[in-house]
């Protein structure tokens, strides 16, 4: 984790404090279920509970520990019997480590899971608003850079909105498939531990049993639950360069917020970059490379290995930081994004009335024309414009094969700007539930 691109609230997920906090509760839950079964007496459940919620587990006194155990888990288990006194004997009966290791990381990325479907709800928000601002704000559509036909910059933002809403559909879903726990014991057969231990701490922890984990709950959940990840930061991207594109000089529809005192360069005073979108478009790929080790770590050696071990140490944490961030800052992208109507109508006509060729080129197959011969008379003209820099509805005026086929009064029609923007209400009904 990099503190330049994290948030506290977040990054305390995935604290040393807070894992040990889990591990400890993983591990009284257990005990309570235990006692309820009498394998272990009542009494010694309450003392778990008692003395270590009442203690603050000492990081510096485990890794002291663990570096003469060279275990983790027995680390902490060492400590906390330093805490609990002799009933520390009852603790971690018929588990193995992993039972503590996977449930714990289940329980920080539904947790993680939960913060970035906020963020989310946030840029859900920010997007319908500003949509709804620029419903009608006309704009050029491009393809390939090139101009196509006119749309709304609302259009733009509302597509933006879709789109992160299947992202948050998806995290829904990735949150439920890894929400498991697995408290089965070695190689997953409950030979020294009743089902009903794990059931009780399940339910404890927020979880659903896992079905079967031989001794670690199956990787291909976890490989989803990054991939899911790296398609939210894709859409993350696909925003920011939208924004990156249409901030160029040469275009300047939009613009990120640039605030007073702020400095684009240290060499030329005028620069105004949008070094935001640049910097999401950053760590959207970032987050997209923790998605494939995720999905490396699906094959591991018959009931386990620990080759998913060190990768989940780096991409649980990384991966939901990263796009924490990321997604905090794109939505106050969106919330302070200045728009420029005026420049979108220049930049629409930059070419004279090219936008509106389809038009033309429908109403004269409709006319009786071919579509061969129709296509032919509007791109002869077309390129006048691409290449003279002509008026485009002049030039099909002074057509004669034009003409022989459609009145002026009609073709001058075919030039208004709302018919390309008529449907919008419905796209937005579509979108929001409400055309506006």
């Amino acid at each position: 984790m990099i503190p330049r691109y994290s948030r506290p609230e977040m990054v305390a997920v995935w604290s040393q404090e807070t894992k040990y906090r889990i591990w400890f509760e993983i591990e009284a839950h257990a005990c309570d279920a235990l006692a309820e079964l009498g394998v272990i007496p009542e009494s010694a459940a309450r003392t778990i509970w008692e003395k270590g919620n009442a203690a603050t587990f000492d990081v510096d006194r485990i890794d002291e520990i663990e570096r003469e155990t060279k275990h983790d888990v027995i680390a902490f288990l060492t400590h906390l019997s330093e805490i609990v006194g002799p009933d520390a004997r009852f603790v971690h009966q018929g588990m193995t480590s992993s039972d503590v290791l996977d449930t714990c990381l289940s329980v920080q990325l539904a947790r993680a899971s939960d913060i970035l479907i906020a963020d989310l709800d946030g840029l859900l928000a920010a997007l319908e608003r500003r949509a709804f601002e620029h419903r009608d704000t006309v704009t050029i559509g491009r393809s390939h850079g090139i101009h196509a036909e006119p749309t709304t910059f609302g259009v733009k933002l509302a597509l933006a909105y879709a789109e992160f809403s299947r992202c948050r559909e998806r995290l829904v879903a990735a949150r439920a498939e890894i929400a498991t726990c697995a408290i089965s014991g070695a190689v997953g057969t409950f030979a020294n531990i009743d089902p009903r231990v794990e059931l009780h701490v399940a339910k404890a922890m927020g979880l659903t049993p896992e079905p079967v984990s031989t001794q670690i709950i199956p990787r291909d959940r976890h490989a989803m639950f990054f991939a899911t990840l790296g398609v939210i930061a894709s859409s993350m991207e696909r925003l920011a360069t939208e924004i990156r594109h249409l901030q160029r000089t040469e275009v300047l529809e939009v613009e990120e917020y640039f605030a007073p005192g702020q400095k684009g360069s240290s060499a030329m005073p005028h620069k105004r970059n949008p070094v935001l979108t640049e910097n999401l478009t950053g760590l959207a790929r970032m987050v997209r490379s923790y998605a494939m080790p995720a999905m490396e770590n699906v094959a591991l050696w018959h009931e386990r290995d620990i080759s998913h071990s060190s990768v989940e140490r780096y991409i649980g944490p990384d991966a939901t930081v990263t796009l924490d961030f990321g997604l905090a800052r794109l939505t106050g992208v969106i919330d302070k994004l200045l728009v420029y109507p005026d420049r979108m109508l220049a930049n629409l006509n930059k070419f004279k009335g090219l936008v509106h060729s389809q038009r033309v080129l429908l109403a004269l197959t409709q006319a009786g024309v071919s579509r061969e011969d129709s296509y032919r008379l509007v791109q002869r003209n077309a390129m006048k414009v691409w290449e003279e820099d002509k008026d485009f509805l002049t030039e099909l005026l002074a057509d004669p094969e034009v003409l022989a086929a459609l009145p002026e009064a009609e073709l001058r029609e075919k030039f208004d700007l709302g018919y390309h923007t008529k449907h919008v209400g419905t796209i937005f009904q579509r979108v929001f539930g409400r055309g506006g």
